[in-house]
């Protein structure tokens, strides 16, 4: 028998706020998160739009700035978000056992050196020209980072040092993991980290993500994929899943972070308990590194390997990854038909992505939050900006306003660039 695994804590910091509750009710009025970008002048970019996370800073957690002045931005989100988890969830009540207690996230790289960078390669164009490769004075942008780039903030850079962070603020001594696979990985980080609660490896894992992307290298990435809506006029009407018209997703940032935690271990202590997970599937596609596979081949097995593992063939909702990509889409259509058949007419699907934009590494625990959420008060949150029915897209997609529904089970998708899939299952718990 494996062992049970419930949600006992949540927090989030997003384009539309950082309090529970206030975000919620934010998603089910539809409100959107998108605005023009304010973090960098992107005056010349052909997407000049994001959700960006406002008026919020590690002060609002309760922390010193600085204290935290070398980390990323996205650290920050990380802390913030789990903060308010651990603190929702009182697991710190006095009798954890910290090495049984572990972090697993999928978390972003960081970025906050850009501008130094920049002047290095500045500098490096405008050198004497003594060491030239290419054109490029090699021995004046060495010259520049030594000078100006601070080993810590170098060291921040890596992905797995805002997971240290965590384990250290809390004093979590079990596993201490980070994966980042793109956009699956927060929902994958969910789900290999409720494994390790099943194998009886910890009792208490703290897991989600963390991600910021908008700055120029990341807004230029995916400019050069083409994978970015330039709706830059109308930016609350641009992320628009499964609308015909839909261009490219819009960038969002923050974090989303969970509590979970071995069933009699939460019970014993007379924890509150969100959701139960349940299933858990992670497939890859094994095709393109930025396309996912046109019959939805890798995303439909993903599917089918959650409920095998939840043991149900059904689910009352799905929060889709639905990007508002043209390609993902339509294959996130197909993938649905392929895991349930006939019955994915009669399941509705949104996508909060049309109100937050895409957290990318955050985006499936955020989403999984939301998807606790929609369960914990049996209503839907909508897809919003649906205006243009896609003949390719013709499923119940809970178009425009939040819908009352009774809310059993739910799923989560995320799939990433490079292929990789995850799914997961969670039901309400009784």
């Amino acid at each position: 028998m494996k062992r049970r695994v419930v949600v006992t804590g949540i927090g989030w910091v997003t384009p539309l706020g950082s309090e529970i509750e206030a975000v919620w009710q934010r998603l089910l009025k539809g409100e959107s998160g998108v605005g023009p970008i304010t973090l960098f002048d992107a005056s010349t970019f052909p997407t000049r739009i994001a959700a960006e996370v406002k008026d919020w800073t590690i002060a609002d957690a309760g922390e010193d700035p600085e204290k935290w002045k070398y980390q990323g931005r996205h650290t920050h989100f990380a802390i913030g978000a789990a903060k308010q988890a651990v603190s929702d969830s009182g697991i710190l009540d006095g009798t954890l056992d910290f090495e049984r207690f572990g972090v697993y996230t999928g978390s972003g790289e960081g970025r906050q050196d850009f501008e130094r960078f920049t002047r290095m390669m500045t500098a490096g164009l405008r050198g004497d020209k003594a060491v030239e490769h290419d054109g490029f004075d090699v021995s004046a942008f060495i010259r520049c980072g030594i000078e100006q780039m601070n080993p810590i903030s170098e060291l921040e850079q890596e992905p797995h040092v805002t997971t240290a962070h965590l384990a250290s603020l809390f004093g979590a001594q079990g596993p201490c993991v980070n994966c980042l696979t793109a956009c699956a990985a927060s929902s994958q980080a969910l789900g290999e980290a409720t494994e390790l609660i099943r194998r009886n490896e910890v009792d208490v894992m703290l897991s989600g993500g963390a991600h910021t992307m908008i700055h120029p290298f990341g807004v230029t990435g995916f400019n050069l994929l083409t994978a970015l809506s330039t709706r830059n006029d109308e930016p609350q009407r641009a992320s628009r899943p499964f609308d015909r018209e839909r261009d490219g997703f819009v960038l969002g940032e923050g974090a989303g972070m969970l509590v979970l935690e071995e069933l009699e271990h939460a019970k014993k202590r007379g924890a509150k308990i969100y959701g139960e997970i349940t299933g858990y599937g992670a497939t890859a596609d094994a095709y393109r590194i930025t396309d996912i596979h046109p019959e939805g081949r890798g995303a439909g097995a993903c599917m089918k390997l959650a409920l095998e593992d939840a043991d149900v063939d059904h689910v009352d909702y799905v929060n889709a990854h639905g990007t508002s990509t043209a390609v993902n889409d339509r294959t996130e259509t197909k993938a649905l038909k392929l895991a349930f058949g006939e019955a994915a007419y009669k399941t509705p699907m949104s996508s909060t992505k049309s109100m937050m934009g895409h957290l990318i590494g955050a985006a499936g625990a955020t989403e999984m939050i939301i998807s606790l959420l929609a369960m914990r008060d049996n209503v839907l949150p909508p897809t919003i900006n649906y205006e243009n029915p896609d003949p390719d897209c013709d499923l119940d997609y809970v178009p425009n306003e939040a819908r009352p529904a009774k809310v059993d089970i739910v799923m989560s998708n995320s799939f990433g660039f490079g292929g990789q899939n995850a799914s997961v299952v969670a039901k309400r718990f009784a």
